[in-house]
């Protein structure tokens, strides 16, 4: 059976988490995302109490994360910080850990429950549906693949526009 692990996305640390009990981990390029006096102070001392490990993903790890969202539509909602985030987990899952991320933020989640590793809310209720992303042509709704680039529709010239999809109609929170 696998070590219970926590990844720590920014959010976790603004909303002042952090387990005694198992190991965690986190990016370097979370550490700079934390802006705010207390949530540094909050993670300078749980590094220095060696309560957090940084540790950053398998560049094969993040490639396949980039397949993921590329597939899913979340490409344009996911930061280079949170690819990293969700790589991590991904690499540490194949270290034979069951990674639990820490995030508050519902695209990471999303591409979470894709790749089937665990998540936990701080501060929000998480996500309740699997979603996809499409572009859609506000005036003749031609549909577009999530990841094109055009802005205006290729059959009248309207404006293109993000919409959500869902995947799933119900599914259980955390996996």
């Amino acid at each position: 059976m696998s070590d219970k692990i926590y990844v720590l996305d920014a959010s976790a640390f603004i909303g002042g988490f952090y387990s005694k009990k198992v190991s965690n981990f986190t990016t370097s390029d979370v550490i700079l995302e934390i802006k705010d006096i207390k949530s540094k102070l909050f993670l300078q001392s749980a590094i220095e109490d060696g309560f957090i490990e940084i540790r950053e993903p398998d560049p094969q790890d993040l490639r396949k994360v980039e397949e993921v969202i590329m597939s899913s539509g979340d490409i344009l909602r996911l930061s280079e910080v949170d690819k990293r985030i969700v790589a991590l987990a991904l690499t540490l899952k194949k270290d034979n850990f069951d990674p639990i991320v820490v995030t508050d933020d519902y695209s990471i989640q999303n591409v979470l429950k894709i790749m089937k590793i665990s998540y936990k809310s701080i501060l929000t209720p998480g996500i309740k549906a699997l979603v996809g992303w499409i572009k859609v042509c506000k005036g003749c709704k031609q549909k577009y693949p999530s990841d094109s680039s055009l802005e205006e529709c290729e059959i009248c010239g309207s404006p293109v526009f993000r919409k959500r999809i869902k995947v799933n109609k119900k599914m259980n929170k955390n996996r």
